[in-house]
């Protein structure tokens, strides 16, 4: 059996005047799931971002809630709990016009006793392992990475362009969005990093390492210690982090 220890800590940033992002951890049992963790990053004018990360993320948590004894596997159910999500939200646009045009990024995990962790993923808000080093699971749906790929910037620039914030897939309410979906073994000790883009653009990947590393018996610290950091270096975003521990396998 797994033991597994979390902590979920968001903040509005220096340069915003309201946190679009919202997020979930829950290391219990959450209907069908063992765990569930998530982050979602809201975009849309006026409180339209707001509402759309905060709808889909108590939504998905409610689908898999109420879910029956009949899903054929936890891959298939997250993949149609967000596309149900994805349709609730189109529903709540076409009633509100002010929620036009609102969307979001959602990046999904839970952590299974075999040492198997499902993730799901839609736009730019990112799953890392952190154990002897430091691997993003997820990939980016953004511009900066599509010209990365085309080899037209190199991945080093992409965190400082200035359309770093182009997002190219997301659940909105323009239709119903396709996510990746990612199986990856984990082990004890390793910890699991979901955050948005308002820390990843912040901070390099390898001063994330050396955050969490540092503070790996304290990981409460390590989340306040890497929102601290990416406001010391502009808090340009909304930003999010959700740490897991793995204790036990």
């Amino acid at each position: 059996m797994i033991r597994l220890q979390a902590v979920a800590k968001t903040d509005v940033g220096i340069m915003r005047q309201m946190n679009q992002d919202y997020c979930y951890a829950n290391t219990e049992e959450t209907g069908l799931l063992p765990n569930l963790f998530i982050v979602a990053d809201g975009m849309g004018g006026h409180n339209a971002g707001d509402y759309a990360s905060r709808f889909c993320v108590e939504k998905f948590v409610e689908l898999t809630r109420n879910a029956g004894s009949g899903v054929v596997s936890k891959l298939s159910f997250l993949e149609n709990a967000i596309r149900e999500t994805n349709e609730q939200l189109i529903v709540r646009a076409a009633e509100n016009p002010e929620l036009e045009g609102m969307g979001t990024t959602f990046v999904a995990a839970t952590i299974a006793d075999n040492n198997e962790m499902d993730v799901l993923n839609i736009g730019d808000s990112r799953l890392y392992i952190i154990d002897s080093e430091i691997r993003q699971i997820t990939e980016d749906h953004s511009l900066v990475m599509e010209m990365v790929k085309n080899g037209d910037i190199k991945k080093e620039e992409a965190r400082f362009h200035p359309k770093k914030n182009v997002v190219t897939r997301a659940i909105s309410a323009i239709g119903v969005v396709i996510p990746d979906m990612f199986r990856v073994p984990v082990k004890k000790d390793d910890i699991i990093l979901l955050c948005s883009d308002g820390l990843s653009n912040m901070i390099a990947d390898s001063e994330i390492y050396d955050i969490i590393n540092e503070n790996r018996e304290d990981i409460n610290k390590a989340a306040e210690v890497l929102i601290e950091r990416a406001n010391r270096y502009g808090g340009r975003d909304n930003i999010t982090a959700v740490l897991v521990k793995i204790e036990e396998d």
